[in-house]
């Protein structure tokens, strides 16, 4: 008889696949690009179903979820054994980024040089070093956070002077739209922008993961470049958000 959860498995493998038929219809090595299971409002349970079938990147949206979720998901042995990364994926409010040091791997939405400076000061006052995106708003979406491209071209010299951060790509989420050839240019410029940087030698700069691409659209981002798309509803279903 089928396991409840069975469907997470299938899940998982079904958009692994289809992860790695994008990249190699472009060309692309499917090894270069990490699937991210996107844990908004999942049960542990649920997760670990995930992690059985590969899962190695979580990604969270928020501080006190993935706190949570770190703490009860590190008593499964299967967890610890895998050892997945855990990403924060969603807006950080400078009043919990001491936690969200604390129980990430990464910090994919640093979308400010304010809140660049915070993580700096911070980790230097506590002698830790975090990675980190930084989230572009490539749409000018009034409605998303981020760095405008040509704001984070003067800015990008700056952060990179700032100690405890390690700089190691750029994420975006961009407007939503109907026609994917739309979102495709938006995930091109943000290519663009990505390989600009990567040509420039700058301290604490490591430009090698473009995070882009979700449930609908990852196998356009791919075509454009993403090295990391983050995929929930269609690896775990419909989002129950009571």
């Amino acid at each position: 008889m089928p396991g409840e959860l069975d469907y997470v498995r299938e899940n998982y493998l079904r958009i692994r696949a289809a992860v790695e038929e994008a990249a190699l219809r472009c060309g692309r090595d499917p090894n270069e690009i990490t699937l991210m299971a996107v844990t908004k409002t999942v049960e542990e349970r649920i997760i670990l179903e995930a992690v059985a079938a590969g899962a190695a990147c979580l990604g969270e949206n928020r501080v006190q979820e993935l706190e949570r979720k770190r703490e009860a998901l590190s008593k499964s042995e299967a967890f610890r054994s895998a050892a997945p990364q855990l990403h924060l994926i969603g807006h950080l409010q400078s009043n919990k980024l001491a936690k969200a040091v604390a129980c990430a791997d990464m910090i994919q939405s640093v979308d400010s040089l304010r809140l660049a400076k915070a993580l700096s000061e911070h980790c230097v006052k506590s002698k830790n070093r975090i990675s980190v995106l930084l989230e572009v708003n490539v749409g000018a979406d009034p409605a998303k956070y981020g760095f405008a491209p040509e704001q984070l071209k003067e800015e990008l010299h700056e952060i990179c002077q700032m100690q405890g951060i390690l700089v190691r790509g750029l994420m975006t989420v961009p407007p939503i739209s109907g026609n994917l050839r739309d979102t495709a240019i938006f995930f091109s410029n943000l290519r663009k922008l990505f390989l600009d940087f990567q040509c420039k030698k700058m301290d604490n700069i490591s430009m090698e993961i473009l995070s882009m691409g979700m449930s609908h659209d990852f196998e356009v981002a791919i075509a454009e470049g993403a090295t990391l798309v983050r995929v929930g509803s269609a690896i775990f279903g419909k989002r129950d958000y009571r």
